[in-house]
């Protein structure tokens, strides 16, 4: 990396200069995002058939449901994708609707918070060395990591709405 990239990586705070891609044809949409931890892989299902396979990097502790803010799981659950974020520090991202209503009242019970913006997403941006490692370790704080090839896709197969359900 050279200088002049260096010194335009913190102009623009190390965001993507590229625009995310447009939304895919309504037919090629998925309905269902399901993510096996235990595989360390997420589908793209619509109307039951599974369109895509990707592999993932989860949170630096993926065993178990996600109980409180900073433990590092990856929520377990049935939840949605209720957010885009174009100029993610992490390429492109995709929030996922953790916490839901049973998520805060168990954190409540045990007296903490219950964490949030959990996401799928891409590489964080001006690191472009984890595109050959990310999936080989759980590397982020509770979120779902593809490669930035990956997210443009999903971006564009993924509606906002669109059902998650994760899997231990």
């Amino acid at each position: 990396m050279t200088l002049r990239e260096i010194v335009a990586g913190f102009r623009r705070g190390f965001r993507s200069p590229e625009s995310a891609p447009p939304m895919g044809p309504r037919d090629d949409q998925t309905d269902l995002v399901g993510v096996s931890k235990r595989k360390r892989r997420l589908g793209l299902r619509r109307e039951g058939r599974l369109l895509k396979r990707y592999s993932v990097a989860l949170g630096f502790a993926p065993e178990r449901h996600k109980e409180r803010e900073g433990d590092g799981r990856t929520p377990e659950g049935t939840y949605a994708i209720d957010a885009r974020n174009s100029r993610s520090s992490f390429h492109l991202s995709l929030r996922v609707s953790y916490p839901g209503v049973d998520d805060r009242a168990h954190a409540a019970g045990l007296g903490v918070p219950p964490g949030g913006d959990n996401y799928i997403h891409g590489l964080p941006n001006g690191r472009r060395k984890f595109t050959t490692l990310h999936a080989h370790r759980d590397w982020i704080t509770g979120c779902i990591a593809v490669t930035d090839a990956e997210i443009r896709e999903l971006w564009s197969l993924v509606p906002t709405g669109a059902k998650v359900v994760i899997h231990p």
